[in-house]
C-alpha cells in the first residue's frame, strides 16, 4: 500500500484537519460564499451551459465555499463528496499553479470508479471544476473553462467574488434588532436596574443576550452558514473546543438509541450551548456560560428569522439539476 498512498500525505492530514475544524464533517452539508442572487444567477447560467455540452458537474467555488454548482440531469453530488473535491484540490499546491486533470473518487457518487476531475484556479481562492467520466476530456474541457472564465470576466462575478470574500461573513454582532421588544416609553430605572443592566451587557460580548456563534443548517438544501467567531473565541484552543462540543451535541441529537431529539440546552463552565431540529433545519448556537435560558432562545429564533431573510444571499437555490 506505501507506494500506492506515496504523496498524498498532504491530503490526509489536511482532511484531519477538517474534521476538527470544518463543520460540513460533521453536518453533511456544504457551505456557500454569500453573493447576490443576481452574481450568482450569472455564474451558474454559464456553469448550466457546460453542464448540457457534457459535463457531469460543474463547480465554482472560493476556497471550500460553493459559489455555483450544477449537474447533469437526474445526477446527483453528496456534500460528503464536495469536501473531499475541495481538500484534495485546496490541499494540492500544483492544482494552484497550472491547470489539472486529475482522476479521483468521490464515494457517496460511486465508490467503485474514477471521476476525472479538471481544475483551474482564476486567482488565489477562486476555482473551478469540472468532472467528467471521460479520461481524454482535457481538452474539451479547457475550451469549456475558457468560455467560462470570459462570462465571469465580463459579468464581473469575480470581482464581486473577492469583495464578498472580504466583506460578508456573518457577525453575531449585527444580528437585527428585535422591534417587538422595545417600547416607546419605559418606565424609569432605579440604580439597582442600571447595575444590572450594565452586568448584562458584560455579559453579553458577542452578540445579543451573550450570543457567541451559531450554525444553522437548511436541511432540505444540505446547506449550512456559521457566524463568524467573536473576541470571546478568540484563539484557536477555544474555537476547537466549541467545535468538539458542537460534534458531542450533534451526535447526541442524532443517537438512534435515545433520540432523535428536538431540542437541547446544555450548560458548562465553558458555555451555554442550544441545539433545535425541526423538519427543515438544524440550530447550534453557543452562549455566554451565564445567559438566560429564554433570552438564549429567543435569540435563537431572531437567528433564524435572519438567516430567512438573507437565504437568497447566503443559500443556492434551484441553480441546479441535482437533487440531494
Amino acid at each position: 500500500m506505501a507506494p500506492l498512498l506515496g504523496g498524498t500525505d498532504a491530503v490526509f492530514l489536511s482532511l484531519i484537519h477538517a474534521f476538527s475544524w470544518n463543520p460540513a464533517a460533521f453536518l453533511h452539508a456544504y457551505t456557500c460564499l454569500p453573493l447576490s442572487q443576481s452574481t450568482r444567477q450569472a455564474a451558474s447560467a454559464v456553469l448550466q451551459d457546460v453542464a448540457d455540452s457534457g459535463v457531469l458537474f460543474a463547480l465554482l467555488m472560493c476556497e471550500h465555499k460553493v459559489i455555483s454548482l450544477v449537474g447533469a440531469q437526474k445526477a446527483t453530488l453528496h456534500p460528503d463528496d464536495i469536501l473531499l473535491l475541495a481538500n484534495f484540490i485546496l490541499s494540492s499546491e500544483s492544482f494552484r499553479t497550472s491547470e489539472s486533470f486529475s482522476p479521483i473518487c468521490l464515494p457517496r457518487y460511486n465508490p467503485m470508479a474514477f471521476l476525472y476531475a479538471y481544475v483551474h484556479f482564476f486567482d488565489e481562492h477562486t476555482y473551478v471544476t469540472l468532472l467528467t467520466t471521460r479520461s481524454d476530456a482535457f481538452y474539451d474541457l479547457k475550451d469549456s473553462r475558457s468560455l467560462i472564465q470570459n462570462v465571469l470576466l465580463k459579468s464581473n462575478v469575480l470581482i464581486e467574488v473577492q469583495r464578498s470574500l472580504h466583506e460578508s461573513a456573518l457577525h453575531v454582532e449585527d444580528l437585527p434588532i428585535d422591534p417587538s421588544s422595545q417600547s416607546a416609553s419605559q418606565p424609569p430605572q432605579s440604580s439597582q436596574d442600571m447595575s444590572s443592566q450594565s452586568l448584562s451587557s458584560e455579559m453579553a460580548i458577542g452578540g445579543p443576550a451573550g450570543l457567541w456563534h451559531f450554525i444553522y443548517k437548511s436541511i432540505y438544501l444540505d446547506q449550512y452558514v456559521s457566524s463568524e467567531f467573536p473576541s470571546s473565541i478568540s484563539n484557536q484552543k477555544q474555537q476547537k473546543r466549541l467545535y468538539k462540543a458542537y460534534q458531542k451535541l450533534y451526535a447526541s441529537m442524532h443517537d438512534k438509541a435515545t433520540g432523535p431529539h428536538k431540542t437541547q440546552f446544555k450548560r458548562d463552565e465553558d458555555y451555554v450551548l442550544f441545539c433545535w431540529i425541526t423538519q427543515d433545519f438544524e440550530l447550534y448556537a453557543a452562549f455566554n456560560p451565564l445567559a438566560d435560558k429564554t433570552q438564549a432562545i429567543k435569540m435563537c429564533n431572531r437567528v433564524c428569522q435572519w438567516v430567512r431573510d438573507l437565504e437568497n444571499e447566503i443559500f443556492v437555490y434551484g441553480e441546479s439539476a441535482l437533487s440531494w
